[in-house]
Order: structure tokens, then sequence, then C-alpha cells
């Protein structure tokens, strides 16, 4: 890498749906930071949404759903004029890393890569595509075309990435130096639980708070929270160990002496459920309202949206097909 260029970043999501608080809090915050101090690629991750559901139904809404993703990329502070963000369908040559290397990667090894089986379990899928078993190594493919340095990932994903060190590995073995060998980099940020406090903030269980929310629906939200079950009466002493309310109050409340004080008078039972998620409402909707403002701003230039992806898929697109001049030259396919 040249001294007086940048590390090189990829991370994105896969459009599945609006991005929430626990994206926030686990990732997005991190990447307005990063993209100071890094080359950064954010990839809507289209193709990878086909592994788990490749029907008319799902593919028809792919492009609705990456301008949503875009929109709530640009409303927390990710900059077009800073990164990059482009959609992975709109960069061909991804597929073609993608068919090299699955020819480094055996059946075997592909099978054991343990996010594997979680997906069929939380998804039911009996029996998975090709495409959900290749899936690292497309990832492999969106990493290794840009040579990013560093991948942010969850602890879950950190298994992908040794695939494609492996990879990277392996190829510059048979053909010479040519890719730099991506570190994962793993955030200290645990998930947000959801709603209902039965597990983490999940699209597919529907107990999140989205970034798109309105007022009056994250009020609702907030209202209908889970909190502590053996509290019976705003009376009875409460716990704020696990606490769903206590914890968004942590994560969101700026005033500490609020949450200070309802947190004592929780634990005594001089304060009842109800302040205590109406003030928590309130912190929330603050902390949204500049991220609303700005998404309204670009969601009335959808033209502008448009412009972002297309441009950003044509620079990925440029940097993609460099490399893969460089890949196919030391493969000795083209001269």
């Amino acid at each position: 890498m040249d001294n007086n260029q940048k590390p090189i970043i990829l991370t994105g999501d896969r459009p599945t749906g609006p991005l929430h608080l626990g994206h926030y809090v686990g990732t997005l915050k991190n990447r307005v930071t990063l993209q100071d101090k890094y080359q950064c690629y954010f990839i809507m991750a289209d193709l990878h949404t086909l592994t788990t559901n490749c029907t008319k139904e799902a593919t028809s809404t792919l492009n609705h759903r990456v301008r949503e993703m875009v929109l709530d990329y640009l409303s927390v502070g990710i900059d077009p004029q800073k990164s990059v963000i482009y959609q992975q369908s709109r960069v061909p040559q991804v597929t073609y890393f993608s068919q090299i290397f699955n020819n480094l990667v055996t059946v075997p090894r592909a099978q054991r890569v343990p996010t594997l089986k979680d997906v069929m379990h939380d998804l039911n899928i009996k029996n998975p595509s090709m495409g959900l078993l290749n899936y690292p190594i497309l990832q492999a493919a969106d990493i290794l075309m840009f040579k990013a340095n560093l991948v942010p990932v969850g602890k879950d994903q950190e298994s992908h990435i040794e695939v494609t060190r492996e990879i990277a590995r392996d190829f510059n073995r048979l053909f010479g130096e040519t890719f730099p060998i991506p570190k994962a980099l793993i955030g200290d940020v645990g998930s947000l639980v959801g709603t209902n406090g039965q597990a983490k903030m999940s699209k597919s269980i529907g107990n999140c708070i989205y970034l798109s929310d309105d007022q009056a629906t994250v009020t609702k939200k907030v209202m209908s929270m889970y909190t502590d079950p053996t509290r019976i009466k705003p009376t009875d002493p409460g716990h704020i160990e696990g606490n769903p309310v206590f914890i968004y109050h942590d994560a969101f409340n700026p005033n500490k002496d609020e949450v200070a004080d309802l947190k004592d008078r929780y634990q005594k039972g001089t304060v009842g459920d109800v302040e205590v998620k109406q003030k928590l409402a309130k912190a929330i909707n603050d902390f949204l309202d500049p991220i609303r403002q700005k998404r309204a701003e670009y969601q009335s230039s959808p033209e502008l949206i448009e412009k972002i992806i297309t441009e950003g898929s044509q620079k990925a697109t440029q940097i993609a097909q460099k490399t893969l001049k460089e890949v196919l030259s030391a493969m000795g396919i083209q001269n």
C-alpha cells in the first residue's frame, strides 16, 4: 500500500429492510467516524440477499430497499464525498472474482463455516442453495477486489473473514503477491436488546425502533416496551439491571442526572413505568430528530439518491476492473 494512501475498509449491509437503533449503536455510529480515517467502501449487498430469498416478490423490491438503506446511511452522517456508497449488483466484476475464488475453496471448508448452520436454523432452511454455501466466497470477492485492509464485522461474521484471509493467502501463494491479507475489525459494542427484552433488536422478530420511525411511532413502541416483570405496582421496588427501558436510557438519554434519578427512584419504588418510558420516548425522539431532518432533505431529492448510488457504483467498478486485470495477468489468463 502507498504510504500516502489511507487504509481501505469494506463494510455494509444486506438491504433486507430499514435500519434500526441497534444498527446505529452496533455499526453506523462507528462508520461515521471511520470515514475520516480510512478510505471506506460501503456496500449495499443486494446479491447476498438472494442466498436466502430468491423469489420475484423479493427481487422486485430490492432497488427500493437499496435506496431506503442509502437514505438511512446519509441521515446518520455517512458522507458520499468522503466514502464510496455502491450497489453490489452494479459492479459485475464481483461475480468474476467469486467464480475464481470458488476454485480455491473446498466444499468441506465451505460447509464448516459456523454461520451456515445458524442461518439454516434461524430461517428453517432444510436444503441450502449453492448461493448460501458460497456466501463467504462472494463476501471475499467484495473485500479483495478493493484490496481492503480492514473489514468491520460483528463477532458472528469473523469466520467469514477467515475464509477471505485463506483465499488471499492461497491466491498469493499460487499466483504471486496480489492481495493484502485483510483483518476483521470486531466492534466492542454489544447488540442492543429488543423492545420485547427477549433478544437483540432484529428486523425479523419485529422488536425494533427504526431510524425512519416518526415521533408517534417511537412513543407508541417505547410505551409498550418490556420492563421488569416482577414489578406489579409502581410502588414496588424495581430492577434496572437487564431492564430494556434503562438500557435504552443509558444509550440514548444524554441527561445522565435524569437517568440516575430515575434509576434511584425505580429501585425504591417511587416512580412508575409510565414516567420512565415517557422520558425515554422524549430522549429517543430528540436523538432521532436531526436524523429525521437530514433524511427528509435527501428524500425530497430522489434524483440525488440515484446519483449517489450510480456514481459510487461507477467508482467501485473502476477499482474492481483494475484489480481484476491484475488478477488475470497474475494467473496468466490475460496479459
